[in-house]
């Protein structure tokens, strides 16, 4: 595969026709068919190759060399295609081949057309627009000041600190980031490097998008599969081995890094600052990788590999960048965004967004009593998460006891109450 094969904005990863093609050696399709019939029981041969994503001459050579070597035999037959199943000889090669590997599925893609289809679908070719980042942000509500503020780094395609009070939405504005480097790209089942097969698609973390747009099964290479742009958002649980390859001495399968399933998405580092280690040995752990877009990372034989670094790296933290980092680093993270507190209106206005939202009976009586009442009088800041949390526990109480929610001065005290911990 090439990057002329490979415009997720126009052009699908083409099907093989050959083994060749693929580029991997018939010892591992051997495998994955050895393997599928001892999970499976007993298979068609087209059903072979749909489930491996494989195309069918591959296929029906290994079948046939395992035929012939009494590995496998027919069980039956139908519209010219075969069903197959194990001999005892066959089950025991797959036993073997289950303690190498108990990877099951389609097959894998080589890491040198990974790398290809990475750069055909790099967030570095995209430059949103203000039209893209008004679009990306339109179920939200922010500052003209903000989305001119925000434009230009995404624009960038480059790292960027949002920094700021809790509750103000920078976990939010993270995650419409992505949406402004266009939809949707292709990524692989897995990948194929050095003996080592990589698990690569996480339905956790890269949402599939459904029917293929249209594009029929024999059309594309199955091995591959349309997915939603990644966002991937890590925590205070983040650790140094979630930045390195997982592998697991049981099953034998390598899991990727969390960088390695963000590449030609955003990746979040929430709360930055919270996380088991110092910022600075994440810190240190990037900065080459910052620079130069690729990234190292070990396999279990111990071989290095190198892996394209293509995020948008957000550090979201409620502490001053400067107090995490030295200077060195801020300079590879171009853009630091500072989220304020909304204004009175901006919280009026988000105020109404939400109410529309959660279909609570609004008030403007009831609005200014809280603004006056829990806000002015107690000099509470506002934050941007408070018209949504308020009006939920409206909602909630309202519930509770089968009344309908309503903006009112007692609805407001006792949301307040729960909320703030009012006494």
């Amino acid at each position: 595969m090439t990057t002329q094969d490979y415009d997720p904005r126009n052009v699908y990863p083409a099907p093989p026709e050959t083994l060749k093609e693929t580029g991997l050696p018939e010892s591992l399709v051997e495998a994955l068919v050895c393997k599928f019939l001892f999970s499976a029981g007993e298979a068609m041969g087209r059903r072979i190759e749909r489930d491996l994503a494989l195309p069918s001459q591959p296929v029906k050579e290994v079948l046939a060399a395992m035929k012939k070597d009494q590995h496998v035999f027919y069980k039956d037959q139908s519209m010219g295609d075969f069903k197959y199943a194990l001999s005892e000889s066959g089950r025991t090669r797959a036993r073997r081949y289950l303690d190498e590997s108990m990877y099951l599925g389609p097959a894998p893609v080589l890491l040198e057309h990974y790398i290809d289809s990475v750069k055909a679908q790099s967030i570095t070719l995209e430059h949103p627009s203000k039209e893209d980042v008004r679009e990306a942000f339109s179920d939200i509500l922010l500052s003209q000041s903000v989305l001119d503020t925000v434009g230009p780094a995404i624009n960038s395609g480059r790292g960027m600190f949002l920094y700021g009070y809790p509750g103000n939405g920078k976990t939010t504005i993270a995650e419409r980031i992505t949406r402004c480097f266009g939809l949707d790209i292709w990524i692989p089942h897995a990948i194929f490097v050095d003996g080592e097969i990589i698990k690569f698609y996480d339905a956790e973390n890269h949402d599939a998008v459904q029917g293929k747009l249209g594009i029929a099964q024999d059309d594309h290479d199955s091995r591959w599969i349309r997915v939603k742009r990644p966002t991937i958002v890590v925590g205070g649980e983040l650790t140094m081995d979630a930045l390195e390859l997982q592998y697991n001495a049981f099953t034998k399968i390598t899991e990727p890094s969390v960088q390695l399933k963000s590449n030609c998405g955003t990746l979040v580092i929430d709360d930055f600052g919270r996380q088991r280690m110092k910022p600075i040995e994440l810190l240190n752990r990037w900065i080459v990788p910052l620079e130069k877009r690729f990234d190292y990372l070990l396999l279990a034989n111990g071989k290095k590999i190198q892996v394209p670094f293509d995020q948008l790296i957000i550090f979201s933290t409620n502490l001053e960048p400067k107090d995490l980092v030295d200077d060195a680093f801020l300079r590879r993270i171009p853009y630091k965004i500072n989220v304020l507190d909304p204004t009175e209106d901006e919280f009026r206005a988000l105020m109404d967004l939400f109410n529309k939202k959660l279909d609570v009976e609004r008030d403007q009586a009831a609005i200014d009593y809280l603004i006056e009442t829990h806000y002015k009088a107690e000099n509470r800041p506002f934050r941007a998460c408070h018209p949504r949390d308020l009006l939920l526990q409206i909602q909630n109480f309202a519930a509770y006891h089968g009344a309908a929610p309503k903006m009112t001065p007692e609805t407001f005290d006792q949301a307040c109450k729960n909320y703030f911990a009012v006494l």
